[in-house]
């Protein structure tokens, strides 16, 4: 059954707020508007600052998310990615500008690496100094990379014994890599 009422110009309710709270027509609800400068730049900063981790040949890293699409894209730029590799070529450009600017102003990084008291093999492999030969095992055996090995052999004030030789050719990861001096007489 239908009211016999017949609906009001000035009703309220649902949707319908009174006539003197309603917007004046040809004026703005909000004024003001949006701040200006407020969201107008996307927020790259905050995303591309986020720390991520990396794994290389078993070896994790955390690295900025920045520098992971960096290495991203010049991995698909070696391999064969066109426009891969000149959006990496852009970006190495531009971070060799800022970093000649920031190298004038005395700014130098450094890394630091928590070692555990007696053990070297902590702070090696985060080093790239040497490598872990089964990444499996926890007791594996370490092997030093041969540029490790060359500058140590260049900064020795003596020459090793046979039997020395004998020890560092078996420590080192790929003895034919290593440009060993004129004395040396171990053979890998």
């Amino acid at each position: 059954m239908k009211s016999s009422n017949p609906p009001s110009r000035h009703s309220t309710g649902y949707r319908k707020p009174p006539a003197t709270c309603r917007f004046p027509k040809g004026r703005s609800g909000n004024p003001k508007g949006r701040p200006r400068g407020r969201h107008s730049e996307a927020p790259y900063e905050a995303v591309l600052g986020q720390l991520v981790t990396l794994r290389e040949c078993g070896v994790e890293r955390r690295v900025t998310a920045a520098e992971a699409f960096l290495l991203h894209m010049a991995k698909r730029g070696l391999e064969g990615d066109g426009a891969a590799a000149r959006a990496a070529m852009t970006a190495i450009e531009e971070a060799r500008a800022r970093r000649s600017d920031q190298d004038d102003s005395g700014i130098e990084m450094i890394e630091v690496v928590a070692v555990a008291p007696g053990s070297v093999n902590t702070a090696l492999q985060p080093l790239r100094m040497a490598r872990m030969l089964d990444r499996y095992r926890d007791t594996a055996h370490m092997a030093l990379e041969p540029w490790i090995v060359e500058a140590a052999l260049v900064r020795l004030d003596r020459h090793l014994s046979i039997t020395e030789q004998v020890i560092v050719l078996r420590a080192t990861r790929t003895p034919a890599k290593v440009k060993w001096p004129d004395w040396w007489k171990a053979k890998a």
